[in-house]
């Protein structure tokens, strides 16, 4: 669950009003209705902190811990094959490395994405080209272990230059 939380600095003992108590450090776009106001400002045991949840719903709680699982399996997967390819250059590790470079990088730019493209056309737009660039760069790695030397003899090969 993500919490947002609004500093105040140095935060009064004996009922003092806390420096920055109105400046928060993070505006969220839109706040969900689960904002929790106890204690209120300006109350005894109010130390200035608000904490906001930004998940209104836990519909999709399950989808989205997997999806982040299977990131980090495919980041951990990134850090074994770059030694293997190294060790032993073979045609299943170029495949693999194809599969999980594009799977890799498919995810970090729909991240961009998500976070930098506004509009729900737009969004839209950007996520179906993605989607082409992402299918094209797997084609093309393919392509190139099929048919030329492969991913790792050409990387080996740009180390010899």
């Amino acid at each position: 669950m993500a919490v947002l939380s609004r500093l105040s600095v140095l935060c009064g003992a004996q009922g003092r009003r806390a420096l920055f108590l109105r400046a928060p450090v993070v505006r969220p776009a839109y706040v969900s209705a689960f904002l929790q106001d106890q204690p209120t400002p300006g109350s005894p045991g109010w130390c200035g902190t608000r904490h906001i949840h930004l998940s209104p719903s836990r519909h999709g709680f399950k989808a989205a811990t997997l999806h982040w699982t299977g990131e980090k399996v495919v980041a951990c997967l990134l850090l074994g094959l770059l030694p293997t390819a190294y060790f032993n250059p073979c045609s299943a590790v170029d495949y693999s490395l194809a599969a999980v470079l594009s799977l890799h990088s498919h995810w970090g730019l729909g991240q961009v994405v998500t976070d930098y493209v506004h509009g729900d056309t737009l969004q839209k737009a950007a996520k179906a080209g993605l989607w082409v660039l992402s299918a094209l760069t797997f084609a093309g790695l393919c392509y190139f272990n099929y048919h030329d030397v492969g991913i790792t003899r050409a990387v080996a090969m740009l180390w010899k230059l």
